[in-house]
């Protein structure tokens, strides 16, 4: 058995599958943590202790118990699955650091850029070769200087969530009744292909991998259930750029829309494992030990192969015996 003890949050999620697999057959032991119940979560009887734990907007009885778990089951790393706790963790860093954990994220910097879509377009116009989606100014809709339809999405949505496509004017003034624009931004609406990129990069010494994939079918939440994965090399170059620029540690996912005309316009980082990581580790590389790998300040491994493939997901069903 490894003398390492891993945290994985929010277990019920669609990673944490590949990620409580590809733990245990290394021999790490991985205690596991959801909001709900372990009898209704089918990971729930894979990981070695589970915990129920409060929703993570309710920030501070959520790190509490995080906390506990951690000294109860003498934490080593946590690996946080979704935005909502990686941004609660991120503006409570220090609360772990002083017991000795280490949470498997990238920087405090990094993460508020990653999670801020304007600050993240404002930074990567700098980069070369990257095309971003122009954010239109309050001058211009005010103006009326926009091109419907348009996308209103969060500055800081996860999952889709918060986003509107609005077809005329009128349709816009009412939903800026509605809601807060200085919390959105508002875009043209581009028709194309999402590609992500499932990226693992090692902020120590740069080392970095992109594995690219085509989303073919999409939950409404945005995760691909059926996908393309294939090699582009101009690609996998341009996502090294980016996450130099955005100086990612570990492995995160970026997506882009690639329109009509074949342009890849960039659309955002999740900085975390993305829903579909399963695929890429299939594919040929294992982002989940590479991920850990950056945080214990090791070298990644570069890829050897990776095999061009249709890859399609489908739900099962777990019984758990109630012990």
């Amino acid at each position: 058995m490894n003398n390492q003890n891993i945290l994985v949050t929010a277990i019920g999620s669609f990673s944490a599958d590949i990620v409580i697999e590809t733990l245990k057959k290394n021999q790490y032991h991985v205690v596991g943590a959801d909001i709900y119940p372990r009898y209704w979560i089918a990971n729930g009887g894979k990981v070695m202790r589970f915990y129920q734990v409060p929703l993570a907007v309710e920030e501070d009885i959520y790190i509490e118990a995080v906390i506990d778990i951690c000294k109860r089951e003498k934490i080593d790393f946590i690996f946080p699955l979704t935005d909502v706790e990686i941004d609660v963790l991120n503006r409570n860093r220090k609360f772990f650091s002083d017991i000795n954990v280490t949470l498997c994220i990238s920087s405090y910097e990094t993460i508020n850029f990653c999670r801020n879509k304007s600050k993240t377009s404002e930074i990567l116009s700098q980069v070369k070769d990257v095309n971003t989606i122009h954010n239109y100014s309050r001058d211009e809709i005010k103006n009326g200087n926009i091109k419907f339809p348009v996308i209103c999405k969060k500055i800081d949505g996860r999952s889709s969530q918060g986003l509107y496509k609005i077809f005329n004017n009128n349709e816009l003034v009412l939903f800026s009744q509605k809601n807060d624009m200085n919390s959105y931004i508002i875009q043209p609406f581009i028709e194309g292909d999402i590609i992500t990129v499932d990226v693992v990069r090692n902020a120590k010494n740069g080392q970095c991998i992109a594995v690219p994939r085509k989303e073919l079918l999409r939950t409404l939440n945005g995760a691909g259930t059926s996908v393309y994965v294939y090699e582009d090399a101009d690609l996998e170059a341009l996502c090294i750029r980016i996450a130099d620029k955005l100086n990612i540690n570990g492995c995160v996912n970026f997506e882009f829309i690639e329109s009509t005309s074949e342009i890849k316009y960039f659309l955002e980082c999740n900085p975390r494992f993305s829903g579909g990581v399963k695929f890429t580790c299939l594919s040929g590389y294992d982002c989940i030990l590479n991920h850990l790998r950056c945080f214990k300040e090791e070298n990644i491994e570069p890829i050897i192969h990776i095999t061009h493939q249709y890859i399609s997901r489908k739900y099962n069903e777990y019984v758990t015996l109630i012990e």
